[in-house]
């Protein structure tokens, strides 16, 4: 079952917008799978180099993927994707809005915890990495604040598909949903990959 990570915490809240859109076309950016998938990725993780969609699938249907990420100084210009942005539809209806639910993760992964899972701290954060000299921050999320509730610093990783992990303290939240990150980067830009799950906390 998908996780409501961002922009909505709840099904009521989406059709609140729904109701707003309807009456006054209120954030219209909510219809835009690929705006969504921006505005998430800038906006709530922070990672404002990664300023463009570089692949999009699925808008047409309930279920996206975006994939974001930034300009390469290459000869010709090219453009390198950090995460592809997991989207669906929060609600039944034609016209409801795109919700952030995940990332689909490859050379940077995110297995643990396990997505959707009921976590306590301290909490044991990793997954597997491809790349050299890579540096892996760990921030926790929640919708009700905008600074993360864990922010750790890079941790030491590289090889091929080698495993890396952190243990983190999760402060006490009354949120029910939590969303991790781990993002690497250093070479290009600051922010050159990122992969992000969902869990609960009871």
């Amino acid at each position: 079952m998908n996780l409501p990570l961002w922009p909505f915490s709840s099904l009521e809240q989406a059709r609140e917008w729904e109701r707003a859109y309807a009456s006054s076309g209120s954030q219209p950016w909510h219809l835009d799978a690929e705006r969504t998938a921006l505005a998430f990725t800038q906006g709530y993780l922070g990672f404002t180099g990664v300023d463009k969609a570089v692949s999009v699938a699925g808008t047409k249907g309930r279920d996206a993927h975006v994939g974001v990420g930034f300009a390469t100084p290459s000869n010709p210009p090219g453009t390198h994707t950090a995460s592809v942005v997991h989207l669906v539809r929060y609600g039944p209806d034609a016209n409801a809005p795109w919700e952030v639910v995940g990332t689909a993760d490859t050379t940077l992964t995110l297995t643990s915890p396990a997505y959707g899972s009921v976590v306590r701290s301290p909490l044991t954060v990793g997954g597997v990495i491809t790349g050299v000299d890579e540096s892996i921050r760990v921030q926790i999320r929640t919708l009700a604040q905008s600074a993360p509730l864990v922010d750790r610093p890079g941790e030491p990783a590289g090889g091929d598909a080698s495993p890396w992990h952190v243990i983190v303290n999760v402060p006490a939240t009354t949120q029910p949903v939590l969303t991790v990150i781990a993002a690497t980067g250093g070479h290009l830009a600051a922010v050159e990959r990122f992969a992000v799950t969902g869990v609960r906390t009871g």
